[in-house]
């Protein structure tokens, strides 16, 4: 082995064992990150990128992991930006860019004469976007984000827009706008991420989490109208969780609106271009209370922008958005539903002109029994005949007592000789029965007669005019007592005695008598003015049989 190839190994070894050595000092290794993967958005390495003015060298190196890393950034310090309208004052938080804090309305009180603010306690965020990178991970955004752009002064003078930014990526951010407007419950929200939309997965998912407050007195009776509801391809889908538990629903597809409600209020998502929503889902959970989120995922590389109803649920309000919101409310069944707005129509209509609803029912009492006392009359007629005849009725009961087919066929032909139609004291009834229907609707669930006065005791007749509270619950009947329904019950009577003479059998009188127990109980847990309205309907009706002559035109 000659001397060059000595030198040769010598060299080789050399390299060997200072190579180790060298790629220590000049490309050191990542320091352990203790049994976390390598996953490109944990804390050791978003902490080790440069400074926002250092980051432009690094885009190469970025671009080649398919994607910016996410920023993991301090919080901005919170800013609350204050909005009124003739309407309503909110409480806008930089939070996740832009969460309602309060929303105070103007027009409406709680029991404790405060503004109703539909906003739940302890709700941070509200109206809340959610994104992921290209590796699936999801991107923190519950932070305090960079208010760029408020109204100039409160009135909403002339800049009306409320506008956020939340840096992503280096130099990569998105914005998040609010439209507001002085006249309406209405909020416009808008989205860029155009300077994102190449760097994160094209699933954004937008929702409103928290629910809304209860705001009214018979919280329970509130509760009960509680739920998130989804309008798609002109059908709705309501979703309502069962006690104690928590439950979710998925909705594909276009989607024309969603909503979570209450009573007397909404906060609805209307997406102003529904074919770009991919689905829709729904969370409820009734533990101590019942709460309802609603989300929406869209995709971001379609501009999609959305409405915001957050307010009462007016007919007039909600119906002139175009979207078949008013859909939500509960006008009954689907027969029912035009009596209902015909009735609440006219009574808003009338209402324009005389303050007191109360006053207005009594006038609207008035004008209905005017409205059907053609059938009236003909019912007086007619249960007159039939206590004409009654005698001729009971000498064939007596004669066919063995034989029931031939005492009905005898009963009819004497009905027919004599012009009586047996069922004529029935049919004002029961055309009453929709329109009694669709007043119950009215005067339950409509916001238009909430906390509005009468006289005296009742001073809200949307709610029964309680007297007295009960200690303990009576079945049906309640744990209170009111006033109206003992009225009603003695003028029904009293109707119903005037009627029926003594035509009546013993069966007919007990399940007369049955019913009329049976409406007293219900009646007492229902709207005073409903109540008021049949009482003095009830009144009317009995000063008719006084006044009217009611001889029958019998053959």
């Amino acid at each position: 082995m000659d001397k060059n190839t000595l030198l040769a190994f010598f060299l080789i070894a050399l390299v060997l064992l200072f190579t180790p050595k060298y790629m220590e000092l000049f490309s050191p290794q990542k320091p352990p990150t203790e049994n976390k993967s390598n996953d490109l958005t944990n804390e050791n390495q978003t902490d080790s990128l440069p400074t926002i003015g250092d980051r432009s060298s690094f885009s190469s190196e970025l671009t080649e992991l398919k994607g910016f890393l996410p920023l993991n950034k301090k919080d901005y310090e919170e800013t609350i930006s204050k909005i009124e309208t003739d309407l309503y004052t909110a409480e806008i938080s930089s939070y996740n860019g832009g969460s309602i804090q309060t929303f105070l309305l103007k027009d409406f009180l709680n029991p404790d004469s405060l503004q109703v603010n539909t906003i739940a306690r302890n709700k941070k965020s509200n109206l809340k976007i959610e994104i992921q990178d290209l590796n699936g991970d999801q991107i923190e955004l519950d932070k305090n984000w960079v208010l760029i752009k408020e109204p100039n002064r409160l009135g909403l003078s002339s800049d009306n827009s409320l506008e956020y930014s939340f840096e992503v990526f280096p130099n990569k951010s998105i914005r998040k706008s609010f439209t507001f407007f002085p006249n309406s419950y209405t909020v416009g929200i808008e989205f860029d991420f155009s300077e994102v939309k190449d760097f994160i997965y094209r699933d954004v998912r937008f929702s409103w989490s928290g629910g809304l407050a209860t705001t009214e007195k018979d919280s329970i009776d509130d509760k009960t109208y509680f739920k998130a509801v989804v309008y798609q391809g002109e059908e709705l889908e309501d979703f309502k969780v069962k006690e104690g538990q928590r439950e979710s629903k998925k909705l594909i597809g276009s989607t024309d609106w969603g909503a979570i409600r209450t009573k007397y209020f909404i906060s609805a998502l209307i997406p102003n271009t529904p074919e770009t929503i991919r689905f829709v889902e729904l969370f409820g959970e009734h533990k101590n209370q019942e709460e309802y989120s609603l989300s929406f995922v869209f995709d971001c590389f379609q501009e999609t922008s959305f409405t915001l109803y957050l307010g009462p649920l007016e007919y007039e309000r909600v119906k002139d958005l175009g979207v078949d919101l008013d859909e939500i409310m509960d006008f009954g069944w689907s027969f029912i539903r035009p009596i209902s707005k015909a009735v609440l129509f006219s009574l808003k209509r009338m209402h324009d002109y005389i303050p007191n609803y109360g006053v207005v029912l009594i006038i609207f009492s008035v004008l209905v029994k005017v409205l059907v006392f053609p059938l009236t009359r003909k019912s007086y007629q007619s249960t007159s005949a039939m206590q004409e005849i009654q005698p001729e009725v009971n000498k064939l009961r007596d004669k066919y007592k063995n034989n029931p087919q031939k005492l009905n066929q005898a009963t009819m032909q004497l009905y027919k000789t004599k012009g009586v139609n047996p069922l004529g004291g029935c049919l004002p009834m029961l055309l009453q029965m929709p329109l009694l229907f669709a007043l119950f609707q009215v005067f339950r669930t409509t916001i238009e007669l909430r906390n509005e006065p009468f006289i005296w005791w009742i001073k809200d007749l949307s709610s029964p005019d309680v007297i007295v509270n009960l200690p303990f619950t009576i079945p049906l009947y309640g744990s209170h007592i009111a006033f109206l329904p003992i009225l009603m019950a003695l003028s029904t009577y009293a109707q119903q005695k005037m009627m029926s003479g003594s035509i009546q059998q013993p069966q007919q009188k007990m399940m007369q008598n049955f019913m009329l127990v049976f409406f007293f109980l219900i009646f007492n847990n229902f709207p005073s003015g409903l109540n008021l309205y049949y009482t003095l309907f009830n009144i009317l009706t009995i000063a008719q049989q006084k006044l009217l002559p009611s001889k029958p035109k019998t053959q």
